[in-house]
């Protein structure tokens, strides 16, 4: 999930919540108490399927709206609950999960272009170390004649993972579990990046750990057993990969007009920054897809508009789902107190899906590279302040830890920084601020920032307390796009002291067990393209996360994402703010089938159909 939000994905990071209006800063907790109240007294919590009782009815053009583009096409760069949307759609992966009414029924893992999700002594060899999957038979590729999708377009996925154009976010995912993966990665990263260059690396270096026995075999051979390995797989950047794309670079513009599809839908019309056209995929065949039932004709995305006129659309039926942003802030008391069908919070029950906000902080250049300074923004934000700007106590939690309750390796009541108990403590700070060298505070930094909403109140309220607490930053607003593809991916930006702090977001990309799915892609391994946007490199936190991923049990490895947990606050390398809950809209009297689904964080464009 984690993909990472437009604010991811992971999955994955988390997508841009659609709120607006400077002036809402100043009524944010006013909003938030009403909030809170509306959803104690209307039972709004969880999904709600307006369709679900009706017969599913095929064709029409299921109409997505949002704000910005896709910053990465290409399967193995893309990292964000956006992409994880798209994907759905077009792409295939081994295993992945269903649409269910229940949260809990969402996150359990189901064969996909898999015949069988493998299990010990059926797929999974004695010593967990040997993962085999038979592929179904139907599952095609768009091209001209269709042909069918093979073991060796998965081996070749995994091969271009770390490619040295575009490379995938999460490379700890495979270089700490698949046999020969680091070796393969690392002499990749000092190939030209050509598409001849490239092309010629693959075909003469193989990957152990990666095999295509036959057409319809494939074998993964693991460094130690992994019990994750299959969420891992589950990912978008595990999908298959056809050979076409090797003449382009990778997620360069001429590869992303020339998008292949092996799902129910292919990518027909693409036109950056301003929209998107999938039609059916006539290669595909609802026999061989046991997850997407394909019931609209066409999905149709469009760009480029405001939070205000996506909200308005789906409310008038002009729309349908949102693309890459959630319900304004200022309209969810009015959604929820008209107990309005097109809204959900999800997911249902006591779960939270994302840490909502958290300060990631240049460790590359500047005075975040001093523990002391980066101990001291922990100890002086007011985390309350966005909790209340993010929809009130009632969606959202302030947070001391990047993983969220629930999982393996949460610290119940943990908190690195006691004086700040979530409103702020400015003179806490400044004495940290005084002990680093800073005795008389107004310590500059620059604050990333960007301009979707909610974001420039977020950071507006970020700095406003930083600066109570003896520093002085300055916002640096770029695009959505930006913040994420041009500045947090890009350590080149950071060595340059082009900012300070910035307030992504992150949702992991599975549940339960998903220390590798937090900390590891967030604490460990920084360089282009990866999710440790602070450039934190910590012997002693990667130490734990390794010892984690290998532990022989989950009681043991729980004991040791405990001890990396609290390893990664007590060095302030990340500064979580809240965890929330995720509001959704789409038009309830036009789209029937809508059920909340984590992995996208909205609704399976694959499963909905119109009236």
């Amino acid at each position: 999930m984690t993909r990472h939000p437009s604010a991811p994905t992971s999955l994955h990071r988390r997508p841009g919540s659609g709120r607006r209006s400077r002036r809402f800063v100043a009524a944010a907790a006013a909003l938030a108490v009403a909030l809170a109240v509306l959803v104690a007294t209307t039972g709004v919590a969880g999904a709600r399927d307006a369709g679900h009782a009706a017969t599913p009815t095929k064709g029409g053009t299921l109409k997505l709206l949002g704000t910005g583009d896709i910053f990465n096409l290409d399967t193995v760069s893309a990292y964000y609950t956006v992409s994880s949307l798209l994907e759905r759609a077009f792409t295939r992966q081994l295993v992945s999960y269903p649409n269910a009414a229940s949260f809990l029924d969402s996150i359990k893992i189901v064969p996909d272009i898999a015949t069988a999700v493998p299990v010990k002594g059926n797929g999974i060899s004695a010593d967990g170390k040997t993962y085999t999957f038979k592929l179904r038979d139907g599952v095609k590729w768009n091209t001209t004649p269709a042909r069918a999708v093979t073991a060796a377009d998965f081996v070749l996925e995994f091969k271009m993972l770390c490619n040295p154009v575009a490379p995938n976010a999460a490379p700890g995912y495979f270089t700490s579990t698949i046999v020969g993966m680091k070796a393969y990665c690392d002499g990749f990263a000092k190939v030209k990046g050509t598409p001849p260059a490239i092309e010629a690396y693959v075909k003469a270096h193989p990957l152990a750990g990666v095999v295509a026995k036959d057409p319809t075999t494939l074998v993964f051979k693991l460094v130690s057993p992994a019990p994750d390995f299959l969420n891992i797989l589950a990912m978008g950047f595990c999908s298959a990969r056809p050979v076409e794309y090797m003449k382009y670079v990778p997620d360069g513009a001429p590869m992303r007009q020339h998008m292949l599809s092996d799902g129910p839908y292919a990518i027909t019309k693409y036109v950056p920054g301003k929209s998107m056209t999938l039609d059916r995929n006539p290669a595909w065949e609802q026999s061989s897809d046991p997850l997407r039932h394909a019931y609209v004709d066409q999905i149709s995305i469009t760009e480029g508009l405001s939070s205000t006129s996506v909200q308005q659309q789906i409310e008038a039926g002009t729309g349908h789902m949102e693309w890459d942003i959630q319900p304004p802030a200022q309209d969810l008391p009015r959604l929820i107190s008209s107990n309005d069908k097109g809204l959900i919070l999800g997911p249902s029950g006591p779960y939270a899906v994302a840490t909502g906000y958290y300060l990631a902080m240049n460790e590359w250049k500047g005075v975040m590279q001093n523990k002391l300074v980066r101990q001291a923004v922990a100890t002086g934000v007011n985390k309350n302040a966005i909790v209340q700007i993010s929809g009130g106590p009632k969606v959202n939690a302030l947070t001391n830890q990047m993983i969220l309750p629930g999982n393996v390796g949460y610290v119940d009541k943990f908190n690195a920084y006691p004086a700040n108990t979530g409103g702020g403590n400015p003179e806490a700070a400044k004495a940290l601020l005084k002990k680093a060298g800073y005795p008389n505070g107004g310590v500059a930094i620059k604050e990333l920032c960007s301009t979707s909403d909610p974001y420039p109140r977020i950071c507006q309220s970020i700095q406003s307390s930083l600066n109570l607490a003896g520093f002085k930053v300055t916002i640096v607003p770029v695009t959505q796009a930006d913040f994420y593809g041009k500045y947090l991916t890009q350590p080149s930006t950071a060595k340059r002291g082009v900012w300070d702090i910035a307030p992504p977001g992150w949702i992991p990309d599975w549940f339960g067990n998903n220390g590798r799915s937090t900390l590891q892609p967030i604490m460990t391994a920084p360089g282009p393209g990866a999710s440790d946007y602070s450039g934190y490199d910590s012997p002693v936190t990667s130490a734990l996360i390794n010892k984690a991923l290998t532990a022989p049990s989950q009681a043991a490895a729980a004991k040791l994402w405990s001890q990396a947990n609290i390893q990664t606050m007590k060095d302030a390398a990340t500064v979580p703010l809240n965890s929330q809950k995720w509001p959704v809209y789409y038009s309830a009297d036009h789209v029937q089938g809508c059920n909340f689904f984590f992995f996208t964080l909205s609704c399976d464009p694959t499963n909905v159909w119109l009236t």
